[in-house]
């Protein structure tokens, strides 16, 4: 790369360390890359860092030492998130959303990659610090959440099937029991897709009783797989039944809904309750 006036050099390095987060990146490596002096790239990125923090950006690490550099972690402040997600509920509280059995048309709202990156960022500040390898939904409506979830956490996606394909070769398949139809049901995953004892990270648009949640869990003990986190755009509250399991993050929660009036009641999750 050419040599770059100081201007120039703080947005190259600023977009260089957006794109590529929690990436530990070495001073060496920026001075090469904008044939720069160290002293000069620890200027610039003491003036990103302050940026980032302040914008409600994230937070720019330094590692000391000889094999240190800087990490870039995206987050989001609390304050603004819950903004973002109160705005999200009054979208899901539309009466022409609700759905038989409680459930609610999200779609639409899964289709808008601005709201999902937004999402992805809320999840990416919830499991920052939870030395995650892979982020696992399952088809259809959880893939668009993982990926922008994986976008900040710089993680693969794994995507477990309700059935087996055939063009991914052999695969482990369970049967769990829907919490909320109490049908079995089967879900696989190629075992070519995730390394045994990895740390996993499960994202879900939609939880009720959790069964589906619960079934992931259960395909992870047969690669010997670590639960590392479990994430939910939407929990309901309505009808609810004994939950299969209790912990995990919610950004947001179904808490009434009245057929007659078709009448919604949504509010923020518990990640926004104080610690």
């Amino acid at each position: 790369m050419k040599k770059l006036k100081r201007s120039a050099r703080l947005v190259e390095m600023t977009q260089y360390l957006l794109t590529r987060p929690h990436t530990l990146i070495s001073l060496t490596a920026f001075a090469e890359r904008y044939q720069s002096a160290k002293s000069s790239i620890s200027e610039d990125l003491a003036i990103i860092k302050e940026v980032f923090e302040d914008e409600g950006i994230g937070e720019l690490s330094t590692l000391a030492g000889a094999a240190g550099g800087v990490r870039f972690v995206p987050k989001c402040r609390k304050d603004q998130a819950l903004e973002q997600m109160d705005s999200i509920c009054r979208e899901l509280e539309q009466p022409e959303r609700l759905l038989p059995g409680g459930y609610l048309y999200m779609t639409d709202l899964l289709g808008q990659p601005a709201m999902m990156q937004e999402v992805g960022r809320m999840f990416a500040t919830a499991f920052a610090d939870r030395n995650i390898d892979v982020i696992m939904t399952v088809e259809t409506k959880g893939i668009p959440l993982a990926h922008a979830t994986a976008q900040y956490l710089n993680l693969p996606v794994v995507i477990v099937r309700r059935d087996h394909k055939v063009t991914e070769g052999s695969a482990v398949s369970i049967n769990y029991v829907s919490g909320s139809t109490k049908r079995i049901q089967t879900m696989s995953l190629a075992r070519r897709a995730l390394k045994e004892q990895s740390r996993v990270l499960i994202i879900d648009d939609f939880m009720k009783a959790g069964g589906t949640i619960q079934g992931m869990v259960d395909l992870l003990y047969e690669f010997r797989a670590v639960v590392a986190g479990v994430g939910v755009f939407v929990e309901s509250e309505v009808d609810s039944e004994e939950r299969l399991l209790h912990d995990y993050v919610s950004l947001a929660r179904l808490t009434e809904v009245d057929l007659k009036t078709r009448q919604i009641t949504v509010q923020p999750g518990n990640f926004f309750q104080e610690d």
